[in-house]
């Protein structure tokens, strides 16, 4: 390739989304983007908002943002903006939401007990040591059926004896995760004779 040759875009939709996020990301970082979204989304409301007719308003409009400000509003957006976006149908928009600085542990825990959430995000939680590190997170993890198996079995172990209990029983999680519940559980006993 010549110093005047530009490379081109990668092929699929997905990738050229992906590749204009990862540029946009890179861009928000160092302050370079010169992309604008409403600052009642990237600013923490002093008060409650009404009810309904706002929310729904909000989710309107950043439905309608374009990647680029999408991306930009994962990485800086408020609570309402993370909310909205962690349910985008694009599925690297919320990745880029896991990257924002003010996500919190309540946000974090909400995503690991959901059930619908993506298995990569949940990956994405499960390989954080500065989210793993806390209990619930943990717990959550892996009682969520769609948390990747390698991943929750590695966190069984963490678990306090009552919950890995609960796991050996419950009828929730998949199949191996009680069975090394059981298996835990019956090795802590062997230990105690």
């Amino acid at each position: 390739m010549t110093g005047s040759e530009v490379p081109t875009a990668p092929g699929t939709a997905e990738e050229r989304v992906r590749a204009e996020a990862m540029e946009v990301a890179k861009r928000v970082g160092e302050g370079t983007d010169g992309i604008r979204v409403p600052t009642e989304l990237v600013e923490e409301p002093t008060e409650p908002r009404k009810a309904l007719e706002p929310e729904k308003a909000l989710w309107l409009r950043v439905r309608e943002m374009s990647v680029a400000e999408k991306v930009k509003l994962a990485l800086r957006g408020n609570k309402d903006a993370r909310a909205i976006l962690l349910h985008d149908s694009n599925k690297v928009i919320p990745r880029y939401v896991l990257q924002n600085p003010r996500l919190t542990e309540e946000e974090i825990l909400m995503l690991a007990k959901d059930r619908n959430t993506d298995e990569e995000i949940l990956r994405t939680i499960a390989d954080s040591r500065e989210w793993t590190k806390i209990y619930s997170i943990r717990a959550a993890l892996v009682e969520n059926a769609r948390t990747p198996a390698g991943k929750a079995l590695a966190l069984v172990p963490t678990l306090d004896e009552r919950d890995i209990g609960r796991l050996a029983k419950s009828k929730h999680v998949p199949n191996v995760i009680s069975a090394q519940a059981r298996r835990l559980l019956f090795q802590a006993l062997e230990r105690r004779k």
